[in-house]
């Protein structure tokens, strides 16, 4: 019994150090130079992020994907960013209506997804927060996601050696900043580029269109793209699109944050990249499949001060709304899906 006790300590010892040396040493696990340089898809325009003020680097990358995956972020060291944020859904949250985070609360809207960040000018459905590096703020604080404060996470990290000796190693301080924690999460979610999809291709020449997928892109470029404008299939701007408010939620919107009453119901206009994996849709999650998107706006019952945009809608067939959903599926970007940057660095 003692041998065989031996034995399997010594086997188990030995598995546990031939994985660690096999994930330390497969390719797929190691960020690069080349891993973080940021490339510009041809069509795309200037990005609005400035990496001259937070260069990536693969000591920034990492860094910031492990503060991105760990809930040492959370109150209560049970909620992190892709808690809610899921690789798979292009880093939205398709479980859930709405955001969710410690103690089982329910946040107040749905959760957008993560995806060519450095082209948007302000974030959250309402506009509320300007800058990437800030974005985080919002969810680490709010009492309902991750119920946290900055100055107490940034104890915690300062009290973990591990962490003090990663952000020495990207930053040349042994103090850990709240400047150099949202700017290392700005490292990692900056380089959230979707840009490689079956339309993509078929722009460049590499893939062709089906009957119905050329259709769908022609009815598309007719009704939807006076807000969902290309390359990135959204023009930023905050629209009423003619739904009633949540009775539960009492959400009216962007006027929450400016006072202005041109603004009640206006929410931004997300963008459609991968937008069939990042169901459900709208501020409040209420439809759960493009289906039921299409069909709202082409019924045309609409709420008060809508867009009036979008009264071009009204009456799409079921062919062409189903060609429309044909289209919006060649968004889908499987390279960005599986990117080996973006997984979980603790599921080796």
């Amino acid at each position: 019994m003692k041998l065989k006790f031996v034995y399997l300590f010594f086997f188990g010892m030995a598995l546990y150090l031939g994985l660690n040396s096999f994930v330390e040493n497969n390719p797929y696990f190691i960020i690069t130079t080349k891993d973080v340089e940021v490339k510009v898809p041809a069509g795309f325009p200037k990005p609005v992020y400035d990496f001259k003020e937070n260069k990536v680097t693969p000591e920034g990358f990492v860094l910031g994907r492990k503060l991105f995956y760990d809930p040492i972020l959370s109150a209560d060291s049970s909620v992190s960013c892709a808690f809610c944020h899921q690789r798979i859904a292009a880093f939205a949250h398709i479980d859930h209506t709405l955001s969710h985070g410690i103690n089982g609360l329910i946040g107040n809207r749905n959760v957008p997804p993560l995806q060519n960040l450095i082209w948007q000018q302000n974030f959250m459905w309402d506009g509320a927060i300007n800058h990437l590096e800030v974005q985080p703020l919002a969810p680490l604080t709010n009492s309902q996601e991750m119920g946290e404060s900055l100055k107490h996470t940034l104890e915690k990290l300062q009290r973990n050696k591990t962490y003090v000796d990663d952000f020495y190693a990207v930053f040349k301080d042994t103090a850990i900043t709240s400047e150099n924690l949202l700017k290392a999460l700005a490292q990692f979610t900056s380089l959230m580029i979707s840009a490689n999809s079956k339309f993509d291709k078929y722009q460049r020449g590499e893939e062709e269109f089906t009957e119905h997928e050329l259709s769908g892109l022609k009815l598309f470029r007719a009704h939807c793209e006076n807000c969902h404008k290309e390359p990135l299939f959204t023009d930023n701007t905050f629209r009423n699109i003619g739904i009633k408010p949540d009775t539960a939620l009492r959400d009216s919107g962007r006027i929450k944050l400016t006072g202005v009453v041109d603004d009640y119901m206006k929410f931004k206009v997300p963008g459609l990249r991968n937008v069939a994996m990042t169901y459900p849709y709208m501020h409040d999650g209420r439809f759960r499949t493009l289906q039921q998107v299409l069909k709202h706006y082409a019924d045309g019952v609409f709420y008060t001060n809508y867009d009036k945009s979008i009264e071009k809608n009204v009456g799409l067939t079921n062919q062409e709304q189903s060609d429309i959903i044909t289209f919006l599926k060649t968004l889908t970007d499987e390279q960005f899906l599986h990117d080996r940057r973006f997984a979980d660095p603790n599921f080796r």
